[in-house]
């Protein structure tokens, strides 16, 4: 299993970025997948996931209605597209998954880290004036 997220940079506050998350040897259709941020200081924090299989998706509050998770199963990629960017989203993003049939990513989500078994590195993103 490996992950791989892309897409960070900088970017003015109200701007937006889409980060990508390759994904390999596992199955999209069948897998727990989330995303995290951890700005210096701070501890992780889930932002948002969903487990494909049953259609489960969640968003943390601090981001909810600013930011979408898709994927596309063809390039075995997902996304997070993040929208009215404020310097408090400043932060390394990581990308997670847990390959296999799982329960809904609303249980999953009040474990550690959503119950995340797997990591790729992450990506930096800053936003500032």
């Amino acid at each position: 299993v490996q992950l791989q997220a892309s897409g960070g940079g900088s970017v003015q506050p109200g701007g937006s970025l889409r980060l990508s998350c390759a994904a390999s040897g596992f199955a999209l259709d069948s897998a727990h997948i989330g995303w995290f941020r951890q700005a210096p200081g701070k501890v992780r924090e889930g932002l948002s996931c969903f487990t494909r299989n049953n259609g489960g998706t969640l968003y943390a509050d601090s981001v909810k209605g600013r930011f979408t998770i898709s994927n596309d199963n063809a390039k075995k990629t997902v996304y997070l597209q993040m929208n009215s960017l404020k310097p408090d989203d400043t932060a390394v993003y990581y990308c997670a998954a847990t390959p296999g049939h799982t329960p809904p990513c609303s249980v999953l989500a009040r474990l550690h880290n959503y119950g995340m078994g797997y990591w790729g590195k992450g990506t930096q993103v800053t936003v500032s004036s």
